[in-house]
C-alpha cells in the first residue's frame, strides 16, 4: 500500500508518497525514480516519505513550501518524531540510498553523506498535517513494474 498526497496548492502540481510500513519502504527503495527526492526523521524511526520532481528538477528546486510539506509529513508520521519538537529531517535524491544485504528492513544508508540535506522542524503544525491528511489517496501499484505514477495527482483519484 502506498500513501499519496497532494502538496500545497502554490507549489504546483508535485507527488508525495510513503509506504504503509517498512516492507512497502523497503520496495520503495529498490523501485525509486531518479527524479524521487527521500525525506526520513534523523535518528529516529518514521515513515520515508517521498516527493517526485519533474523532469529535469533537481534538490534545489524544491520550493520552501514543499520542503515544509515532505518535513511536516515526515514528523507526522513518526512515533518519536511527533512526539517532540527541534527534530531534523535529512532529505536526499533516491539515487543517493544505498542499500546492504546486512541492514534491518527499511534501513538505509547513503553512497555519499555530502549529498544528504538537513532540514530542522521547529514543531509540529496541525494545519499542514491536516490539510495533506485530507488529499491522502491509497493505492497498492506494481513497483517492479510500472513503479509509482508520475502523473498528475488528479489522475489518481
Amino acid at each position: 500500500m502506498v500513501f499519496y498526497f497532494k502538496a500545497r496548492p502554490e507549489a504546483g502540481d508535485y507527488t508525495i508518497f510513503m509506504g504503509l510500513d517498512k516492507y512497502e519502504n523497503e520496495e520503495l527503495i529498490k523501485y525509486g525514480f531518479p527524479e524521487d527526492i527521500w525525506f526520513h526523521v534523523d535518528k529516529m524511526s518514521s515513515a520515508h516519505v517521498y516527493l517526485r520532481l519533474q523532469k529535469g528538477q533537481t534538490i534545489d528546486d524544491i520550493s520552501e513550501g514543499l520542503l515544509e510539506d515532505c518535513a511536516q509529513l515526515v514528523k507526522a508520521n513518526s512515533i518519536q518524531g511527533n512526539k517532540v519538537n527541534n527534530i531534523d529531517v535529512v532529505y536526499t535524491p533516491w539515487s543517493n540510498l544505498k542499500k546492504t544485504p546486512s541492514m534491518d528492513v527499511g534501513q538505509v544508508g547513503f553512497h555519499n553523506s555530502k549529498m544528504v540535506r538537513t532540514l530542522s522542524v521547529e514543531k509540529r503544525i496541525n494545519e499542514i498535517v491536516n490539510r495533506l491528511n485530507r488529499t491522502k489517496v491509497e493505492r497498492t501499484p506494481d513497483l517492479k513494474g510500472i513503479n509509482i505514477p508520475a502523473v498528475p495527482f488528479y489522475a489518481l483519484t
